[in-house]
């Protein structure tokens, strides 16, 4: 199989790849051609279907397909002109090796996440967190889960590497100010995305489920909080209440969907310390992406500036 990272102008592209992108469109002569995306973990290529002929079969979205075909350098990107597509039999490819994930050591991260949970000191906030965590369900999603859609950390493993470098972060800010509540902001921390489970689709499709799209994450957390603390009785009202302002208050600012505004020095900081590694995370992502050598790296929509690699 051709990874995509790996392709090159003029070299042949044969192997199994997942379709996240498929639009039918007309040329300037009003022929029929198909354009798609096609990715495995190691990245991403607009493939083109000039003509649709008998070894151009069905196929759709998120269907995994077996692609031959010649890879085009077309204004200053790779392209796959597509000779022969069609849906790959099960057995015959592994869908984890067609998702991107985490660099990060998975097992490192997981180890990381359950060692502040026993950090905690207050019994009622470790029982919450013990609780929700501990569930063999969200335990399956958490650990391959995306943290988004597609602005940062959408990858397999990209909720829990999100969720432990805040919590890292969070406990760094910590320790710079007092009085703070460290059990609160690990809780916060660990805690702020858990609505990201329900938000998002499992992978492959990585999508929006009806509750993300009408209720969101942050309700969909506090919601979860909720649901949990009825088996606690350990867990303090006032815990429990702050908590779910630090979730609620965790996006920051109103304009960025934040239901309330940081009111306790603990919610601040987690927003920070979220606030942090999304932002960071974008950069890394567009570094690691480039060339070593290339300076210039473009605009970057989300963050609304151009991207300078330091040459230092």
């Amino acid at each position: 199989m051709s990874l995509i990272a790996d392709l090159k102008p003029e070299e042949k592209m044969q192997g199994c790849y997942l379709c996240k992108y498929k639009q039918l469109l007309k040329n300037k002569n009003g022929k029929d051609y198909l354009t798609v995306k096609l990715q495995d973990e190691t990245g991403t290529i607009e493939g083109k279907i000039w003509a649709i002929h008998p070894g151009i079969e069905e196929f759709q979205v998120d269907d995994v397909v077996q692609v031959e075909a010649e890879v085009v350098l077309y204004q200053e990107n790779l392209q796959a002109n597509i000779g022969k597509i069609k849906r790959a039999e099960e057995g015959t490819y592994d869908l984890n090796t067609l998702l991107p994930r985490t660099p990060k050591d998975v097992k490192v991260l997981e180890a990381k996440l359950f060692a502040m949970i026993d950090e905690v000191q207050d019994t009622g906030i470790k029982k919450l967190l013990e609780t929700l965590f501990y569930d063999e369900t969200i335990y399956k999603y958490f650990m391959m889960g995306a943290a988004a859609k597609s602005v940062h950390h959408a990858y397999l493993g990209g909720l829990l590497e999100h969720t432990v470098t805040v919590a890292e972060v969070g406990k760094f800010l910590a320790s710079c100010y007092e009085p703070v509540n460290l059990d609160l902001v690990i809780a916060g921390c660990l805690l702020h995305d858990i609505g990201k489970l329900y938000e998002l689709s499992a992978f492959p499709k990585n999508d929006y489920t009806d509750e993300g799209q009408l209720l969101g994450h942050i309700m969909l957390g506090v919601e979860k909080v909720n649901e949990a603390k009825y088996n606690i009785p350990e867990l303090s009202n006032e815990a429990l209440l702050l908590i779910k302002h630090t979730i609620l208050a965790h996006h920051g600012e109103y304009e960025y969907g934040s239901p309330k505004r940081p009111k306790c020095i603990e919610a601040m900081i987690v927003h920070l310390a979220d606030y942090s590694d999304s932002k960071l995370k974008m950069f890394e992502e567009v570094l690691r992406g480039s060339e070593p050598t290339e300076q210039s790296l473009g605009y970057h929509k989300v963050l609304t500036r151009n991207m300078r690699r330091s040459m230092l």
